[in-house]
């Protein structure tokens, strides 16, 4: 190749480096990380080694054979799809409730459905109001399900009122804090229009803000009917009813079958709402 060709050709291109040069802020922000989470890890006492000791290997053993075979009884069979049944039901009801609770919240507490936002800032009652709604939210979702669960126990008694309520409290705080967020976080340029043409809130957000975000709406509803299924269950150990309380007979019975078989209907109950969910998205797409 002739000098005036090389020249042509322009400079060769750099040697990629021989090592990673982001490696020094990476070792440096894992030892930072690590070394916050060692006092962490002292306060609670984790001691993994604990798990593989001779003592903790025979009862974990021993505790694993007792879940072979499932139990296949018709009777408790028909049992499981009894209490199946009802663990649905005050999932789902739950959610209703919740959805009703939700609703009319985050609407009131959505800052684009604000006809005096319009103007550029909210006007002083209405601003008062959305914080007051926020603060609702946050008190309902801030109080574990399971601790509404143990009120409502007190209140109505041992059954499926207390889970549905306990679900209700919690959930629609959940949901109205994410379907605010959800419907600000869109494009707001439509429901703004219809609000200065005079149309209602209402309006504003069937036609506005719902179509756009429908689908994210929906799709977060199931994951939460979902979230509330396996709550419901964890609510029967306290007495809320439903599957829990079944298997938490069957734990303290030891028998580990029962509790295979009880397993085995939850994970189809969770696989269900997913695959619903996945439809679900699919359809409105």
């Amino acid at each position: 190749m002739s000098a005036s060709a090389a020249q042509s050709a322009g400079p060769a291109p750099p040697l990629p480096p021989n090592r990673d040069p982001a490696w020094l802020g990476r070792v440096f922000w894992t030892g930072a990380v690590l070394l916050l989470l060692w006092p962490l890890l002292n306060a609670t006492e984790f001691k993994p080694s604990q798990l593989f000791d001779a003592r903790s290997r025979e009862v974990t053993a021993q505790f694993l054979r007792s879940f072979v075979p499932p139990a296949l009884a018709p009777d408790f069979l028909l049992l499981v799809a009894r209490e199946t049944w009802r663990t649905v039901a005050i999932a789902t009801a739950g959610m209703t409730l919740a959805l009703a609770l939700a609703l009319p919240l985050a609407l009131l507490s959505t800052r684009v459905l604000s006809v005096s936002a319009l103007r550029g800032r909210m006007g002083r009652v209405p601003f008062l109001l959305r914080q007051a709604v926020r603060g609702l939210l946050i008190v309902l979702r801030s109080v574990p399900e399971l601790v509404w669960a143990l009120v409502f126990v007190r209140v109505v008694g041992l059954g499926a009122t207390a889970g549905v309520l306990a679900i209700a409290l919690t959930y629609g705080g959940m949901l109205g804090k994410v379907y605010g967020e959800i419907l600000e976080s869109g494009e707001t340029h439509a429901t703004q229009t219809l609000l200065r043409n005079g149309c209602g809130r209402l309006q504003a957000f069937g036609y506005g803000l719902l179509p756009q975000n429908a689908g994210e709406l929906i799709s977060y509803t199931v994951y939460r009917w979902e979230c509330a299924i396996r709550s419901s269950v964890v609510l029967g150990y306290v007495g809320a009813g439903g599957l829990g309380q079944q298997l938490d007979s069957s734990m303290k019975m030891f028998a580990g079958g029962e509790v295979t078989t009880m397993l085995l209907v939850f994970f189809a109950l969770v696989a269900l709402a997913d695959r619903s969910s996945a439809w679900l998205r699919k359809t409105l797409a």
